[in-house]
Parts: C-alpha cells; sequence; structure tokens
C-alpha cells in the first residue's frame, strides 16, 4: 500500500507518517499539492522529508514491524498521476464524492494506493487529473477527517477486506 500524502501544516505530516507505518503502509509519499499550506523547499525540503523518515523508522521499532516503509521525496501533481496510473487499485479521497471506500471493490492482489488531499481539500484541477489517470475519487463517510488521519482510516478500510488482515 502507497500513500500520497499531501503536505500538511505544522506537524501533522509527521502524525500521519507514525499512524501510516503502525497500520503498515509500504511507502509514503509527499505532495505537494496546490492547496496546501506548508511549503517544502531547499533545506526546509531536506529538514521535512529527514524528519519524515525518521518518524517511519522509530514508529516502525513501535509497532515492530521488520521493515519500515519507503519515505519518498516531494512530488508535484503530475508525478502523483503517474502513481494513479500504476497502481493496481487507486483512490483519492474526497468529500464530495459518490462512492463510498466501503461500496468500493477492493482486489485480492496487486497494489493499491490512497491519495489524501491538504486540508483545504484538492482542487477540482488536480481531481480531475487524478480520476483521469485511473483513480476513484471516494468518500470515508459523512465526516470529513484532517488529512493527518483521512489516510489511516482509509488504509484501514482497505487493508480490513484483503487477506492481510484476515
Amino acid at each position: 500500500v502507497t500513500v500520497v500524502q499531501a503536505l500538511p501544516k505544522g506537524d501533522r505530516g509527521e502524525l500521519a507518517v507514525e499512524v501510516l507505518t503502525e497500520v503498515g503502509v509500504g511507502r509514503v509519499v509527499p505532495w505537494a499539492a496546490s492547496r496546501s499550506v506548508a511549503v517544502w523547499k531547499g533545506e526546509r525540503a531536506e529538514k521535512g522529508l529527514a524528519k519524515w523518515r525518521s518518524t517511519a523508522r522509530e514508529a516502525a521499532k513501535q509497532a515492530r514491524r521488520t521493515w519500515h516503509p519507503v519515505i519518498d521525496p516531494m512530488i508535484g501533481t503530475d508525478r502523483v498521476a503517474e502513481l494513479v496510473a500504476a497502481a493496481g487499485l487507486a483512490v483519492v479521497l474526497h468529500e464530495d464524492a459518490t462512492t463510498t471506500l466501503a461500496g468500493l471493490e477492493v482486489p485480492a492482489t496487486g497494489s493499491m494506493l490512497v491519495v489524501v488531499g491538504p486540508e483545504g481539500g484538492i482542487a477540482p484541477e488536480e481531481l480531475e487529473a487524478l480520476t483521469a489517470a485511473g483513480a476513484t475519487s471516494v468518500r470515508l463517510g459523512a465526516e470529513v477527517l484532517r488529512t493527518s488521519t483521512a489516510g489511516v482510516a482509509a488504509v484501514a478500510a482497505l487493508l480490513s477486506r484483503t487477506c492481510r488482515w484476515a
């Protein structure tokens, strides 16, 4: 499972990486979405990436994982669309989606990609690019979760329907 996580403000990025690691994701990809409040440039990008990687290592130890997830360098929307196109199942979380995560057919095998937008929501042009690349726009339920917790809720819901959590 790969999670593309839009850059959140403050320490919410580390929280997202921590809980995603604990739930068992294999890869986290920081995303510079157009509505992301945080901006990673230059030295700040290096520090942010190092912090996410350190958080993943520590969370993996706490969760007694034999390996920790890969934390990729930050990417833009074009690269996210490429990841969507290559995934076996790709979902983008969006509060206005008509499909629920619970109603989605989850394949027994293959890669899964979850795209989590920023606090301000995914911009319409980003949503359009990701769905055009093959992502299904889904909502978790009636509640709108913060960017730091939406990913873990979605991954848990998906993994509960696979043999990995059987």
